[in-house]
């Protein structure tokens, strides 16, 4: 059977994250709405990984496999045209049977954005930030250098899915302004991310740019490996997964 490969992006605000659930909207259960009204029949969308409720993307990766007869159907047009408006397929295109979006990845991107003006948050912004006030971002960057490295990141990862384990190589995180002057964008990338992993490392930076935490705190909770002893985890809707690399 061919196989399809999707680029997506969405707004996750209204959606119970990307993978199919008892209960709720999901993005993959949308685009696999859609593909059973073209094809007649249940199509499985397979993603590159699971996004939270409220998690955007810019460039999320899946495929599907659709009978030969469907193969020539201009999906990235036929699908946008039955999609709601915050969601768009970018691309669509045939890929090699080896290809799955979620076994061939290679590492990912996350993008996590902070609003710091003190008076007001910009309404067209509000959806995609976390509005914190008097950070100290240089404090941060120190913090954030503790965790570049390949490390177990068991302290970092929220309850709900089972894996074989923890240890990952997150790159070195990388700081700049965003859209308007009081955004600040947070990126990290790795050659994989546990449960809530960003947003949880989110939280330790901010807690460190509060002044909760010492940036020469960082390396005993990272170390602890205890869940329990790291900050709270940062609001969904400052998160966007950017790109999907493979």
């Amino acid at each position: 059977m061919p196989r399809i490969r999707l680029t997506v992006a969405y707004v996750g605000t209204r959606y119970q994250g990307w993978q199919v659930q008892g209960r709720g909207e999901t993005i993959q259960g949308t685009i696999e709405d859609k593909l059973a009204r073209i094809c007649g029949e249940l199509v499985r969308v397979h993603g590159s990984g699971r996004t939270d409720s409220g998690v955007h993307a810019l460039a999320q990766v899946a495929h599907f496999d659709v009978p030969e007869s469907k193969r020539h159907i201009p999906w990235r047009q036929a699908l946008n045209a039955m999609l709601p408006d915050d969601i768009a397929i970018l691309e669509a295109q045939e890929a090699q049977d080896d290809f799955h979006a979620r076994f061939s990845v290679r590492s990912k991107r996350y993008a996590y954005t902070l609003w710091t003006e003190p008076g007001f948050t910009l309404p067209q912004r509000a959806p995609f930030v976390w509005p914190v006030r008097g950070l100290d971002f240089e404090a941060m960057d120190q913090a954030a250098k503790v965790l570049a490295g390949t490390h177990d990141f068991a302290a970092f990862q929220n309850a709900g899915t089972e894996i074989k384990g923890t240890v990952r190589t997150l790159e070195p995180v990388v700081r700049t302004q965003g859209q308007h002057p009081a955004e600040w964008v947070f990126r990290f990338q790795a050659d994989g991310f546990l449960k809530q992993m960003v947003r949880n490392l989110m939280g330790l930076l901010v807690e460190v740019g509060r002044g909760g935490l010492a940036p020469a705190d960082v390396r005993a909770i990272l170390e602890g490996c205890d869940r329990r002893k790291a900050p709270a985890t940062a609001p969904a809707r400052g998160l966007t997964l950017e790109e999907v690399m493979y």
